[in-house]
């Protein structure tokens, strides 16, 4: 059984951080339909879904993942690269703490949601302008009497290691070797997004369904064809923030 803490797009949220996409306009009513529309995706996934608006005078507090990692054991609240997003933490951790210990990792050690997949017990992060190498080995100190592993990954070109890198399941990864170093997941199976299709490695994986962004046909098939149920989904104004489908949730496993 999933939970997912999700937050209503900001009215602010045409002020989002940016560090490789120009700065484009964002239809904020479309977007709103765009995250009810993602909302009940995760619905039909059997995923309840917790929707806030506390933060809604900050602009990338629809962005919930990368506030904290939830674990089966443990809750922990991460410590942003970008000073603006530094205060969503808060409300968000006064939530979590009613599912979880919580554990905090804190200046100047910095990692965002986003630089953090989890493959079973394996914890790949990415080294991006938000993530460093100190907030890996905070994460490390935190998790391993717990058996995780972390492994630093290297990132180029793309804001997060999930932007450029995702798992379909625990045997098999969608990547764009353009962005994510793919020697860090030798042992895994790797699938290569098509060039053109340089931001379909994103996916979110809810139990048997493989959800992920509408416009990546070539990507799609390739899915398919490995038999894995795909749902499809429009999140064109997201995709303006930098932002991927799994931005747009934070998950919560029952234990």
């Amino acid at each position: 059984m999933l939970t997912a803490f999700t937050h209503a797009p900001s009215p602010y949220l045409g002020q989002c951080e940016l560090t490789y996409l120009p700065r484009q306009s964002i239809d904020i009513e479309v977007i709103k339909t765009q995250h009810i529309d993602y909302c009940d995706m995760l619905r039909r996934c059997g995923v309840t879904v917790l929707t806030f608006n506390h933060n809604d005078r900050l602009p990338d507090s629809v962005f919930v993942e990368d506030t904290a990692l939830v674990l089966d054991e443990i809750g922990i609240i991460l410590s942003m690269g970008t000073e603006s997003r530094r205060e969503e933490n808060t409300f968000i951790a006064s939530q979590l703490a009613k599912y979880r210990a919580l554990e905090r990792i804190r200046q100047p050690a910095q990692l965002e949601g986003g630089d953090i997949l989890q493959i079973g017990k394996d914890l790949y992060v990415g080294l991006t302008s938000r993530s460093n190498q100190l907030g890996a080995q905070a994460l490390a100190n935190i998790v391993a009497p717990f058996g995780y592993r972390v492994e630093t990954v290297e990132v180029i070109e793309c804001l997060h290691l999930k932007t450029g890198c995702t798992a379909l399941d625990e045997n098999n990864v969608l990547i764009n070797p353009q962005w994510v170093d793919s020697a860090s997941f030798e042992k895994l199976n790797q699938l290569n997004v098509p060039p053109e299709e340089e931001f379909a490695a994103n996916i979110l994986r809810l139990g048997d369904i493989i959800c992920m962004p509408s416009g990546f046909p070539r990507t799609r098939k390739m899915i398919e064809d490995l038999g894995y149920k795909v749902m499809v989904i429009d999140i064109s104004e997201f995709q303006k923030a930098e932002a991927g489908l799994t931005c747009i949730s934070l998950l919560i496993k029952s234990v």
